[in-house]
């Protein structure tokens, strides 16, 4: 039987091969460099694809479909000038990174997976 999306997500979260996607806030978030995620993974060839699809607005209708919420980052910010340029470079960095949430997708609870389902 094919894997679900939300179980292949899982299956990368847990594997040491990819880099462009991982558990954060304590296993409660998926981060995904974007970047990164559209070659690593969206640019394998169709024998190691991982999803149907090359592009990833695919993949964030899949996220979207099954429940995810994209999180915003809040960053605080300062008032000097060079703490705030500094920021500023950090945060456009960030910005490269998604961050989505679903209550029944978290590395703590694994049999919550199954709840996981398509809207």
């Amino acid at each position: 039987l094919p894997l679900s999306f939300p179980q292949k997500l899982w299956k990368m979260l847990e594997s040491d091969q990819f880099r462009s996607i991982w558990w954060s806030e304590g296993g409660k978030c998926v981060a995904i460099n974007k970047d990164l995620f559209k070659v690593e993974v969206l640019g394998r060839g169709v024998h190691q694809r991982v999803f149907n699809t090359r592009h990833i607005k695919s993949v964030i209708r899949q996220l979207n479909l099954y429940g995810f919420t994209k999180m915003q980052r809040d960053i605080q910010r300062s008032a000097s000038l060079p703490e705030f340029l500094s920021e500023e470079a950090a945060a456009s960095a960030h910005s490269q990174i998604l961050y989505y949430y679903n209550p029944s997708f978290n590395r703590a609870h694994p049999w919550l997976l199954g709840m996981c389902k398509r809207r």
